[in-house]
């Protein structure tokens, strides 16, 4: 690509002296304002050049032209030279002065912009072709006033420069090449594209492509030598040079835009148009080498049958403020409706936060998942797809576990990190290196497992600071604070996956993207018992394993995780084989004794229990990867034999880690069963049901509190007799007494809803009756679990419970994520009488209902809906309320008999509650649903404090509605921006509600002397009325004696609250004299 641009031909710059070869700019310092550069004799075109012979010398030779006068630099070094004015604050400095002295000298406001960008934002390119010919033309004869120095922005200095993604060197997709800067060309010969400004004194900018043509020996006759373009289709510019003249570039890239508009030319497709233009880049051979050594390592990590992916959705998340105050953001617990799978597969999780993306920041996405739900294997997946060449936007992709990286120490380099921490390392030298930190954005990097990393918020700003070079040497927190600060590598992409548990740590917080990842559904965990046997070579028990695994309702909500799908398919295999009457446990702790019970048969002595203390102590220190040392070496042979523990995936042989989450929680449950190191007493603790204000338990093994109960009160024989044999009887015995006494003093009616969810798992996993049935009876007759995720498991242990309780019960489901089926379970219950969910979800099972024809459940299940009181915080909830609406006048309008829902006929309470921003745009909608509310008695729109302001034009279409409103008895129109003139059409539709309403609050608003008057003429005429609140209005002391003298007339009403700062206090206090019911509160 070739650059012709000319010097200025006015006497503001003036020309350099010497004719073909580059002059020497002998320039001082360049920390002066622009009037020292405006009286120095410094071409600010030159100064490109200047800096290029200065920095990049020592890097690449510098390509002179033939040509008198002309100055060329490459379009790399071009690229870079604008990334190193904006990194380095000297440079900045000294380009900052050259963007004022441009300011002034280039000002013109007939282009609004287009020249005065010229030195900063890369010429402005994309404007100047969206510009006209005619424009440009027409310009070029005119002359604006340049304004004065103090007419200038103030802040200049610290303009930044547009990055060349966003250019025309990218959206046009011009090849690498030398830009040519030759000086004035008074006449455009055709076949080339002309920009200029006017008031400039720049007579043009050329841009050519090709071999450069001969430049003519003087700079004032036209350049007869350069090439025209002849006449073709599709382009409306005479200045459009023709395919043959740019034969690197397309077809498209070349043609006028005539029919597409500029918000159809988005900058996405610009670059997306560049991408395809170009060619794949050449590397240097070193590089090449290493990135086939990269892709081999990863194609060649076995997939085992623990490696069988079902396609999962990654659903987007969302993070709410903490309750508390720490400085932990919570996850959001999504509606099913609300829930939006990521689109477009594993690219479309990469590209999701590349929208709003700068260029050369670092983009951060975050996958959480619940332990077991797969994302490690998701993570190395990933790998796997950039090795068979799924991901091209990326030369490297480096899959580094965490556990690799909890090291102490502060010797460690960036290209520590890359090439030598991770599993199984690769020698880069720094030839490769540099090419990474060249291309960062061309970088994948993989943080697994991040919950393996202790205090994850030391990787925050203002910690322990990371290194700003990549050449120092930092501890790896400080480097893994650079990365996640987005100071080190920044442009590339980082993968991070780690494990929910609620609250996300505050160094990911402020992720680009967050991802949450979905379990499995009962079709797709029967999809995987068909893979896994297949895999196994055993697709002839595929059916009987289908077959126990529908028999055990439990385990098939268990199998919600893939773990736990994963050890139900080895256990039905191993009990397959057998040729016996199999059978699965109905419980995770039976599922897992299973699976164990014939490794221990021939254990070396106290392997089992040196594996689970190990277990234990490995879960209270946040791991589950470890040396293989920390095991002797017959339990070491024994535990890799029997699967107990693995060899890290794609790790040294000398990592070892447990194959899975589960069961590291059930071998740490299993240590404190049987170990007499922890004392009776502190063993509740770990159940983890009650909240402790001093030291609380840290359940980081979340999943052992239900082993724990399992192992403890399950039969001996068949549990823990079976793994440790009879001697552990009468430990365990003493441990079983300690937990039913804890577990017997709790009031499950007390506990919130999380912890009542696993006291009911507790329960189940002990298959004790005494237990269980202490634990029905405690639940209270109404259960809300507002804001608590309910998974299939939850869902099915709280059926159960209610099922065998014998009585009547109201949930409350809303904000719990439930699935459709797991929703219908629950509400078909004959014992759940009431409940309330998302509204939503709600319509979305009766639609279902009704396509199978389920009209008697269709029936049952709307008689129990309800949604009183309702409360709307966002437009979403609005919108929901008028579909359900919809829905009740479609069926009033197709059956000969109206009937109403009852969620619409009983509502009585009416909250909204959206603010000043969203509160006037939803008001409208609610306002055409409201009739269809017979029943409603509160309408507060102010709720929370919310000030929705619907003002006046929103109080007009209220007052429409009062003649149906019959019952409405409290209406609050505090801090709704109400003037006089709603006040007047207020108090005009006011008797319509003479009968019935009590209450009225008008509390700061703007309501005047007018307002007032037409309050007190209607006062009188409400019957009913008791509480009337005008407070922190602006009227004055005539409102307020004429309010004061129509309440005379109201002997009923009970109070008149009236202070407002616009009335004198002298007048206030004799109206109270006057009347006790006016209050100055």
């Amino acid at each position: 690509m070739r650059c012709l641009a000319p010097r200025p031909a006015g006497s503001y710059l003036p020309e350099p002296q010497g004719s073909g070869q580059c002059s020497t700019m002998e320039l001082g310092s360049l920390e002066g304002g622009y009037l020292e550069l405006l009286n120095s004799n410094a071409d600010p075109l030159e100064l490109y050049h200047l800096y290029d012979q200065m920095d990049l010398a020592g890097e690449e030779e510098i390509e002179l032209c033939s040509e008198p006068d002309s100055d060329t630099i490459n379009c790399e070094q071009f690229s870079r030279l604008l990334y190193d004015i904006e990194g380095d604050e000297e440079t900045r400095e000294a380009y900052a002065n050259i963007a004022e002295l441009d300011q002034y000298v280039f000002q013109d406001s007939q282009f609004e912009g287009l020249s005065k960008d010229i030195f900063i934002e890369h010429i402005g390119l994309e404007d100047v072709i969206s510009e006209s010919v005619e424009m440009l033309e027409e310009a070029g004869q005119k002359s604006q006033k340049r304004p004065f120095p103090e007419e200038l922005p103030a802040d200049l200095k610290h303009r930044k420069l547009a990055p060349p993604s966003g250019s025309l060197l990218s959206c046009l997709s011009l090849p690498a090449g030398p830009i040519h800067i030759i000086p004035t060309l008074p006449a455009l010969p055709q076949g080339l594209w002309q920009i200029s400004g006017a008031g400039t004194e720049v007579s043009s900018i050329l841009i050519y492509q090709g071999e450069m043509p001969q430049a003519p020996p003087s700079s004032n006759p036209a350049v007869p030598s350069l090439p025209k373009s002849p006449d073709r289709p599709g382009s409306t510019s005479p200045f459009a040079p023709a395919a043959a003249d740019l034969p690197s570039m397309p077809e498209p890239a070349l043609t006028s835009r005539a029919n597409v508009t500029e918000d159809e030319m988005s900058p996405t497709q610009c670059r997306e148009a560049g991408k395809a233009s170009r060619k794949p880049p050449k590397y240097p051979e070193r590089v090449e080498q290493f990135c086939r050594s990269l892709r081999d390592k990863y194609q060649a990590t076995p997939a085992g049958p623990e490696d069988i992916l079902v396609e999962v959705d990654l659903m987007r998340a969302r993070l709410g403020r903490s309750s508390s105050k720490s400085l932990e953001r919570e996850l959001v617990t999504l509606d099913w409706a609300e829930q939006q799978p990521a689109s477009g597969g594993l690219p479309g999780v990469l590209l999701a936060a590349s929208d709003g993306r700068r260029p050369r920041e670092t983009q951060v996405i975050a996958v959480l998942g619940k332990a077991g739900q797969g994302k490690s294997r998701w993570a190395r997946a990933v790998s796997r797809a950039w090795a068979c060449g799924q991901l091209p936007q990326y030369d490297f992709v480096f899959y580094l576990p965490c556990h690799c990286l909890d090291r102490s120490g502060d010797t460690y380099r960036l290209q520590d990190l890359l090439f030598s921490l991770g599993p199984q390392p690769l020698p880069g030298d720094s030839e490769v290196f540099g090419h990474i930190l060249k291309r960062p954005d061309r970088l994948l990097l993989i943080l697994d497992a991040f919950e393996e990393l202790e205090a994850q918020d030391g990787l925050l700003p203002g910690a322990s600071g990371p290194m700003s070079a990549a050449a120092e040497p930092s501890s790896l927190r400080g480097l893994l604070a650079g990365l996640l600060q987005r100071k080190l590598l920044r442009g590339c992409t980082l993968l991070v996956t780690v494990r929910s548990r609620g609250r996300l740590a505050q160094s990911l917080s402020k992720a680009d993207a967050l991802f949450q990842m979905a379990g499995f559904s009962a079709q797709q965990a029967e999809t995987y018992v068909e893979c896994y046997f297949e895999h196994v070579g055993a697709a002839h028990h595929r059916e009987r394993a289908l077959a126990l695994l529908r028999g055990q309702p439990l385990l098939l909500s268990h199998s919600h995780s893939p773990t736990v799908c994963r050890a139900v398919c080895q256990l039905s295999q191993a009990l397959l084989e057998q040729e016996e009457a199999a059978e699965l446990p109905s419980t995770l702790t039976g599922l897992y004794v299973g699976l164990l019970g014939p490794a221990v048969h021939d254990s070396p002595p106290g392997a089992l229990e040196a594996v689970a203390r190990l277990a234990w102590e490995l879960g209270r220190g946040h791991h589950s990867a470890m040396r293989e040392d920390r095991l002797p070496e017959k339990v070491r042979a024994w535990a890799v034999a029997k699967g107990l523990v693995q060899p890290c995936p794609g790790a040294p042989e000398t990592e070892l880690a447990f194959p899975s989450f589960l069961l590291q929680c059930f071998l740490g449950a299993l240590w404190l069963a049987l170990s007499g190191e922890i004392k009776d007493k502190e063993l509740p603790q770990y159940l983890a049901l009650t909240p402790r204000k001093k030291r609380p338990y840290d359940n980081w093994l979340e999943g052992m509190p239900r082993f724990l109960a399992g192992l403890i009160f399950q039969p001996h024989a068949c549990c823990l007799g079976a793994l440790a044999g009879p001697a552990v009887a009468s430990v365990v015995d003493r441990k079983q007494k300690v937990l039913t006494k804890y577990l017997k003093r709790l009031q499950p009616g007390l506990l919130q809803a999380g912890r009542l969810l696993e006291l009911l798992h507790c329960a189940h996993e002990a298959s004790d009756a005494g237990l269980w049935r202490h634990v029905v009876q405690g639940l209270p007759a109404h259960l809300s679990f507002v804001g608590t995720r309910l998974t299939p498991p939850d869902t099915h242990i709280l059926g159960r419970t209610l099922e065998t309780a014998g009585r009547d019960f109201s949930l409350d489901l809303r904000s719990t994520g439930i699935d459709p089926s797991g929703l219908r379970s629950l509400v078909g219950l004959s014992c759940v009488t009431r409940f309330r969910a998302a509204l939503s979800d709600t319509v979305g099972l009766w639609e279902s209902l009704q396509q199978h024809g389920e009209a008697k459940l269709l029936q049952a299940v709307e008689e129990k809906f309800t949604i009183e009181p309702f409360k709307a915080e966002s437009m979403k909830d609005v919108e929901d309320l008028g579909n359900l609406v919809q829905i009740q006048r479609t069926r009033s309008s197709s059956e000969d008999i109206a009937r109403e829902l009852p969620a619409i006929r009983d509502l009585k309470k009416l909250e909204f509650a959206l603010g000043p921003v969203s509160g006037p745009q939803a008001f409208p909608k609610l306002v055409r649903i409201l009739e269809a509310f017979s029943s409603l008695q509160h309408l507060d729109l102010d709720s929370s404090l919310s000030e929705n302001k619907i003002g006046d034009e929103g109080v007009a279409q209220l007052s429409a509605t009062f003649p149906r409103l019959k019952a409405l008895e409290t209406l609050n129109l505090s801090q709704n921006s109400i003037t006089d003139v709603g006040a007047c059409k207020l108090a005009k539709a006011l008797p319509s509600l003479a009968a019935s309403l009590l209450r009225l609050s008008l509390y700061n608003n703007c309501i005047c002397d007018v307002g007032a008057k037409s309050l007190a003429h209607v006062l009188p005429d409400m019957v009913s009325l008791r509480v009337l609140d005008v407070q922190y209005n602006k009227f004055t002391a005539v409102g307020a004696q004429q309010l004061a003298a129509s309440l005379r007339k109201c002997p009923d009403v009970e109070t008149l609250a009236m202070w407002t700062p616009t009335i004198p206090f002298g007048v206030q206090e004799h109206l109270q004299q006057l009347d006790s019911r006016i209050s100055l509160r």
